[in-house]
């Protein structure tokens, strides 16, 4: 149930199709460098952890996952959520959440959780997203413009006012510096969609820099050399304290993984015409995780940017993956002290474009003009993940979301008695079929689901019945489903009923869930099954042999006395 998609493509796999793999492979190894660059550093961590990421994580998600063409490693919204781990536990801390994160992922798909995961609530999903972008470009602009000042604030606010109280140490050779690597990625795809446009940025911004000596600060600077080795893996000391302070991030972490590798994959679902594995994707993305935080790297998840483009180039199978994290590889090996030498304003000119991609601001705009509730919880996300904490906005918002939906379900439900003397007109097929309702009859229809929010709608109509009625007929053609409030109130309205003498009938009672619910809470047997009609007509056939069953008894009763 668990086999990963790779084991699929391989049956009839093609020279043509590896060659295919291979280009793409290698294009998006290409592309992924810069970007594991710089994720890594605007997460807080040495330049080398995001590369060790790319590459491990990278390998699994593809050699075990459940899409064809994921493509995994670090990405730009997790930067958020490590920057806060490292700076309030320090890197162990981060490697310590990372690992817990890569099992509660594994538990998610072993759990088949994964089609629970794409329910999550688009309004939320845009919220912190366009937020982590606005939190991305934000981190970059000392970077961009080359400020000259400390350590920058983890605060939103009190990091802007750190830059306008430093705005006057603008270094104008990293701000040109930076301009010219958004104008090259922004217009080199007109010119070749090949090679990236961030790696000829790269190229061209070094090379500068270098040969006019542009007194800019470089990675080699900040950082120091990019070591080319591997760190061994090691099992980070976990206490019961630290796991206890560091599961909520943790649980962040992957909730956040999983919604992002989930989404790449349905994008990639419909770029190439497959479908993914759900469950597979999870726990391959938490073992990616595990792997990476027992390396030393930071999370991982699916990159969608990285995905769309293994895909425009041709890749067709996991196969284009592995090629991807073997092409990282080698350039660890091989060309890492290169790396020393990039700009570190390039790099702020490639996150403020990631950024500029993440913002999602066109769905930003359409979910403000639509609905006000779906608008709140977009907002809230939004405003908590910027001001606050990236796990507090998803809690928040998930919950508010949950009593929105609650409160569009109370709206829909409703409660209502039927007129003494009105007909009940209904269309059957081609046949018009009217009910006359019996004077000693009382029916009430109920339309929504009869959950605990709606409930007190039910209390409030029953108190419309003037005096206690022979029969009193609930019709539930119309409620998908109950919750043991809903099968509680029933239990009330029949011992009421029981009180004053009233046959309780349940009418129309179609859903399977409704019929389970009542036999496992004892009601359909205290109700009577013959009181538990499939049919409004078999109801009202129902109360009128009540009727005149309690006639038959009167009249016997009568004549003994």
């Amino acid at each position: 149930m668990f086999k990963p998609v790779i084991l699929d493509t391989l049956h009839n796999y093609s020279r043509s199709l590896f060659i295919k793999d291979v280009l793409a492979g290698i294009i998006v190894g290409v592309v992924a460098l810069p970007l594991a660059i710089a994720f890594a550093i605007a997460s807080g961590v040495s330049p080398e952890k995001g590369l060790f990421t790319a590459v491990i994580a990278g390998f699994v998600i593809s050699a075990f996952g459940g899409s064809r063409v994921q493509i995994g490693g670090p990405t730009g919204a997790f930067i958020v959520i490590v920057y806060g781990i490292v700076q309030t536990y320090g890197i162990n801390g981060l490697i310590i959440a990372t690992l817990l994160a890569g099992v509660l992922l594994m538990i998610m798909g072993f759990a088949r959780m994964g089609m629970v995961i794409k329910f999550i609530p688009q309004p939320l999903i845009t919220g912190f997203t366009s937020a982590i972008a606005v939190v991305i470009f934000t981190s970059q602009i000392k970077d961009f413009l080359g400020l000259r000042m400390g350590a920058v604030s983890a605060d939103f606010i009190e990091k802007w006012v750190q830059y306008f109280q430093h705005i006057n140490s603008i270094n104008v050779y990293a701000l040109l510096v930076a301009i010219a690597t958004v104008a090259v990625i922004l217009f080199w795809p007109g010119i070749s969609s090949k090679i990236p446009g961030s790696l000829v940025a790269i190229v061209v911004t070094t090379a500068i820099v270098q040969l006019f000596k542009l007194p800019v600060e470089t990675i080699g600077s900040r950082f120091g050399h990019i070591s080319p080795a591997f760190p061994a893996p090691s099992l980070p000391h976990i206490d019961l304290a630290t796991a206890r302070q560091l599961i909520q991030p943790a649980f962040t972490i992957a909730l956040l993984g999983g919604i992002e590798s989930l989404l790449s994959a349905v994008v990639a679902d419909g770029m190439t015409g497959t479908s993914h594995k759900s469950n597979v994707e999870l726990v391959a993305q938490g073992g990616a995780n595990v792997l990476s935080a027992l390396f030393g790297g930071i999370p991982a998840t699916g990159a969608i940017a990285r995905t769309a483009t293994n895909v425009k180039n041709g890749g067709r199978t996991p196969v284009a993956g592995i090629v991807h994290a073997i092409t990282l590889l080698i350039i660890i090996l091989f060309a890492s002290k290169w790396a020393q030498y990039i700009p570190m304003a390039t790099l702020a000119g490639i996150l403020v474009t990631v950024a500029y991609n993440m913002s999602e601001w066109q769905h930003f705009i359409a979910t403000l003009r639509g609905p006000k509730g779906d608008a709140t919880v977009m907002l809230t996300t939004f405003l908590l993940t910027l001001l606050v904490d990236l796990t507090v906005a998803i809690e928040i918002g998930m919950v508010l979301a949950a009593f929105l939906f609650m409160r569009k379900m109370i709206q829909i439900s409703g409660v209502n008695l039927m007129p003494k003397d009105a007909d009940e007109t209904t269309n059957l097929d081609t046949d018009t079929v009217q009910y006359k309702i019996p004077k000693k009859v009382e029916v009430f229809e109920i339309s929504g689901p009869l959950f605990f929010g709606a409930a007190y709608k039910f209390k409030e109509a029953m108190k419309f019945i003037e005096k206690p009625p022979g029969v009193l007929i609930i019709r539930m053609s119309r409620v998908p489903i109950i919750d043991a409030t809903g099968i509680n109130i029933l239990k009330e309205v029949h011992k009421m009923c029981l009180q004053q003498g009233t046959k309780l009938i349940l009418a129309e009672v179609n859903s399977s869930q409704i019929l389970e619910a009542l036999k496992n809470a004892r009601l359909l047997f205290a109700i009577g099954k013959a009181n538990v009609t499939k049919t409004f007509e078999d109801a009202l056939q129902r109360a009128d042999r009540v009727e005149r069953d309690k006639q038959k008894a009167g009249t016997i009763l009568a004549k003994s006395d």
